[in-house]
């Protein structure tokens, strides 16, 4: 991975991630009374959190540690309820600023405003406490989607695929053993012809991967007609050629702009992610080129991370059918 490409990656986040913490910084002090002793302690929790972010990402690299992940976990959940906090206060504000033309704020609340505005600050943080401890229920608790694709060619053999795909599982710190095991029953219990995992497998950093041996626990997925995946933005920020080379070492292939007939029966094809520019300074392989191989008259399965200009694949030929895992999108074109 090029070290200017990510300097400036990470210099752009840092200043967004600053700019943010300082208007939910300056919000919440006004809420505070001048003078409270609470002031202090909000001001040592409130940047102690922000900074646990920016810490744990240097850690994780240099020196991996059970400090590392509570500084992990705590940036992490920081950064969910950060987007709660700032969606709380922008809505906040606008109800200010419609209240300044059109009054409808009952008489109450002016009665004792630094009190409301105490009260406001509790009932938010509380609602984003709760809605950040949902998702994270939500996250440990992945659900099965099933959907049924018809697929107007000819094929050879069954005339039935089983696909199990999942994306985004960001392995490390935050999802480890358990959720690896987790997601090895699951789709194993699905009994699947082929297994598709299209991208951010890793979460950045490969260390917390390999020192939890999470590599081992991936062997166990099995499909008769193999296991596959694709690079995502995560792979390329922690550096996708070692992320690579791990998985593949523990029976995953990598399809990296590149497309295989199956089983006599598809081709599979799957993109590299649309961020390698950035991390590499090299270009992914037009599409075009990347289906140059495949035959249009069997169905074709496309994968990629973040499928932007969807009408690509229509005119290679292929019909677009769109899946949505998490926070990714994964293209299944035939």
């Amino acid at each position: 991975m090029k070290i200017a490409p990510f300097l400036v990656f990470f210099l752009v986040v840092l200043f967004i991630y600053g700019l943010i913490n300082i208007y939910i910084f300056t919000r919440f002090m006004q809420c505070i009374p001048t003078g409270s002793n609470a002031r202090i302690w909000a001001i040592i929790i409130f940047w102690v959190i922000v900074g646990s972010f920016i810490l744990a990402r240097f850690m994780e690299r240099a020196y991996p540690c059970d400090f590392t992940e509570v500084m992990t976990w705590i940036g992490s959940l920081w950064l969910g309820a950060m987007a709660y906090f700032v969606l709380a206060i922008l809505l906040v504000d606008l109800a200010r600023s419609v209240n300044h033309f059109i009054p409808f704020f009952p008489k109450f609340f002016y009665a004792d405003y630094q009190k409301t505005k105490l009260f406001a600050l509790f009932i938010t943080t509380g609602l984003v406490v709760l809605t950040v401890t949902a998702g994270f229920i939500n996250a440990r608790n992945p659900k099965i989607k099933i959907l049924d694709l018809n697929i107007a060619k000819k094929i050879q053999g069954s005339k039935t695929l089983k696909i199990a795909m999942a994306s985004d599982i960001h392995l490390g710190t935050l999802v480890g053993r358990r959720g690896a095991s987790q997601l090895v029953r699951m789709i194993n219990g699905l009994h699947p012809d082929i297994i598709l995992l299209a991208g951010d497998l890793v979460d950045e950093d490969l260390k917390p991967v390999i020192r939890r041996n999470l590599g081992e626990t991936l062997k166990n997925l099995y499909a008769p007609l193999g296991v596959y995946a694709i690079t995502g933005n995560h792979e390329y920020i922690g550096g996708a050629a070692e992320a690579v080379a791990y998985l593949k070492a523990h029976k995953i292939q990598f399809l990296s702009d590149t497309v295989e007939l199956i089983d006599n029966r598809f081709y599979l094809a799957g993109r590299e992610d649309r961020d390698k520019p950035r991390f590499t300074g090299k270009q992914r392989k037009p599409l075009a080129e990347v289906l140059k191989g495949a035959d249009p008259s069997y169905p074709i399965i496309l994968m990629d991370h973040q499928p932007f200009q969807l009408s690509k694949p229509e005119k290679t030929g292929c019909r677009p059918s769109v899946i949505r895992s998490y926070a990714s999108w994964t293209d299944l074109a035939f």
